[in-house]
């Protein structure tokens, strides 16, 4: 009998508890005996092991997802070795797969009535989509977004990148892999706010707004 899958992508912004929030479902699924694989891009080297792990502690065994690997083959692979029914797919990080990764899952759901669930970022540093992202948006049955709040109390929005004296930084790779030492999420106003302040004090190139006006506008 044909089942009917869904790809599914599930964004926010760092810290938003993305990665438990996959744990959790793996965790679900072993608790009710359903197949399941974890897959991550290895670009994220923050690990050894070929895990996926949550800032909370827990963690689960992934395989990894190279630049050339090719997503479709691995499950048809999969299935002549295991001869198993996988019904879910996790993929964490998914932002870091390339465009075509992104229509071989598709093919994935489409072609074997498989379930996949991608997790990843929206935008880079700079507020602009990845290249896995993008395309996700452009073709995903289901886009959720996961939610998590500025310290000023609105919702986050921005994944800005942080240097050693907590100043956003603007120039560099897309691609930069690390934790709260290195990112901090923000909503737009304190992001733009943030930016405007840095630009007075010269940390930043003149900023295209009065700080004076700002300061009116806030108050």
């Amino acid at each position: 009998m044909y089942r009917k899958g869904k790809l599914y992508f599930r964004y926010g912004t760092m810290g938003s508890a993305k990665t438990a929030l996959l744990l959790t479902t793996a965790y679900n699924f072993e608790e009710r005996k359903i197949e399941y694989l974890c897959l991550k891009p290895v670009i994220d080297t923050r690990e050894a092991r070929n895990v996926i792990r949550s800032r909370i502690g827990i963690e689960r065994e992934c395989r990894w997802i190279y630049h050339d690997t090719n997503l479709y083959e691995l499950v048809k692979d999969l299935y002549r070795e295991t001869h198993k029914v996988i019904e879910w797919f996790l993929v964490d990080e998914a932002q870091f797969l390339t465009p075509a990764q992104v229509d071989q899952l598709s093919r994935v759901v489409d072609d074997f009535g498989c379930n996949v669930v991608c997790y990843g970022l929206r935008t880079d540093f700079k507020t602009h989509l990845f290249e896995g992202s993008r395309r996700l948006f452009e073709i995903a049955d289901t886009i959720d977004e996961i939610k998590s709040t500025c310290n000023c109390g609105h919702k986050t929005i921005v994944n800005a990148r942080i240097d050693a004296n907590g100043d956003f930084v603007e120039e560099g790779a897309q691609v930069e892999i690390g934790g709260d030492d290195r990112y901090v999420a923000v909503c737009r106003k304190c992001w733009r706010n943030k930016r405007i302040e840095q630009s007075s004090r010269g940390v930043l190139p003149l900023f295209d707004e009065d700080p004076a006006e700002v300061a009116e506008v806030n108050e």
